[in-house]
């Protein structure tokens, strides 16, 4: 992968350490398991705006027609793929604490009105608010994570923390599921729009910048020509690295593999509990329960992957994400095979699809990226390799609705299993070894 352009080391005075050399002083040290833990809540809280849709989808298409939230989601999914790319290029510029932060109390905001409505246009004006509210997350997060991590630890400390997704859609869900059994779908909304809110305020008041951020001299006339130096050549490294990522084939290799994983997380998310409904006739509260397996697995493959990517660090994390990918493709295949055999093997194989998926979705679209944009221009690459990502959980709606109405639910796993394989296929051109 190409490099940035070198800058004058007189030039730069920046930075308060390299990521490498964290001061391991209790100010850092407290910072840093502040800014990992406030980061994890935040984005495991984010899925608390999202879910609700999957779990009240049957119960709102009885009280309000079939077809109230057509095209809903991919409206959602429309605004947060324009989203992942403005919001990352805006993280490089505004800082992760500003971006994270008003976009949860923008997202909550979304689902209060969302609850309240009952015709369809609204529900998709809502939800396309939401969807670009949404997008703030994960560039803005991660962004976060890649100024307290180095690139010698990140697979590992990424690993673990990317578990908020899969951890929080099990919350979301079962949060979601509760209030509708308890208050109806309406609540299914409005009770996670309070607990968004409560953590974007919590982010706004102690997310701090880490050790591996840039940090932009103040220029103008008090401050003297040096500092006016500084500001320009801080400004032409950041222009320069962002270039360098959107230029990057690697950057768009990452971008097109993750257009296949996206493509089933985000049909699998949306869709389960309404299959396992309709398809396989469990009772509301329970398929909302069972699909808690998809990221039930999900957590355990997540933290296993980002490990092996750091003990192993000969070997390129595309590499391992590659052989996952195909893993997943024989898993999901199974699935389609046994799925309708019991609720524990239900269970079971839709877990291994789960920790199959969620391993290489979070190293790709997590540390490798971080790898990939630097200390400059991580939130562009985020953004970039998300941003192509959700076109395909943007075509999820029309290609499980087309496929399952047409074919059958049996036929669109397989279309599942082409995806996984399309997947692992995109990263073969990222295979290189890594920088020690």
């Amino acid at each position: 992968m190409s490099q940035g352009p070198a800058l004058p080391s007189t030039s730069l005075p920046i930075e308060r350490g390299e990521p490498a050399a964290l001061v391991e002083d209790a100010a850092t040290r407290r910072g840093r398991w502040t800014a990992w833990a406030l980061t994890w809540v935040s984005y495991a809280t984010y899925y608390l705006g999202r879910k609700g849709i999957s779990v009240a989808k049957a119960p709102m298409m009885e009280s309000l027609g079939k077809d109230v939230l057509r095209n809903v989601e991919t409206a959602y999914l429309a605004a947060y793929m324009v989203g992942q790319y403005v919001n990352g290029m805006l993280g490089d510029r505004v800082g992760a604490r500003r971006l994270v932060g008003v976009g949860m109390l923008v997202s909550a905001g979304a689902c209060l009105v969302f609850g309240a409505s009952s015709v369809g246009v609204a529900f998709l004006v809502a939800f396309l608010v939401n969807g670009f509210a949404q997008s703030s997350g994960w560039p803005g997060n991660v962004k976060a994570m890649a100024e307290w991590t180095t690139p010698q630890n990140r697979g590992r400390v990424m690993g673990v923390w990317a578990t908020c997704y899969q951890v929080g859609g099990i919350v979301a869900t079962w949060f979601a599921t509760f209030m509708l059994s308890l208050y109806g779908w309406r609540a299914s909304f409005w009770g996670p729009a309070i607990a968004v809110a409560l953590v974007g305020v919590l982010v706004l008041l102690f997310l701090k910048p880490g050790p591996g951020a840039v940090v932009v001299p103040v220029a103008g006339a008090a401050r003297g020509a040096e500092a006016e130096a500084e500001a320009q050549a801080v400004a032409a490294a950041q222009r320069a690295e962002r270039s360098r990522v959107l230029r990057s084939p690697t950057v768009w290799f990452y971008g097109a593999s993750y257009f296949g994983m996206k493509l089933i997380r985000y049909s699998i998310l949306f869709w389960l509990p309404f299959y396992l409904t309709t398809a396989l006739h469990y009772s509301k509260t329970g398929a909302g329960y069972m699909s808690i397996s998809f990221e039930v697995g999900g957590v355990l493959g997540t933290i296993a992957m980002g490990a092996m990517s750091d003990r192993y660090r000969h070997i390129s994390r595309s590499l391992f994400s590659a052989v996952w990918l195909v893993l997943l493709a024989g898993a999901i295949f199974l699935y389609a095979r046994l799925g309708a055999a019991g609720t524990v093997t239900n269970f079971v194989v839709m877990a291994l699809v789960g920790a199959l998926l969620f391993g290489p979705d979070s190293l790709i679209s997590g540390a490798a990226a971080q790898d990939a944009g630097g200390k400059y221009a991580a939130g562009t690459a985020l953004g970039v390799v998300n941003g192509v990502g959700s076109i395909g959980a943007i075509l999820q709606e029309y290609v499980t609705r087309g496929v399952s109405e047409r074919y059958g639910w049996d036929k669109l796993f397989y279309v599942f299993v082409v995806l996984a394989v399309f997947s692992a296929v995109c990263l073969i051109p990222t295979f290189r070894p890594r920088k020690a």
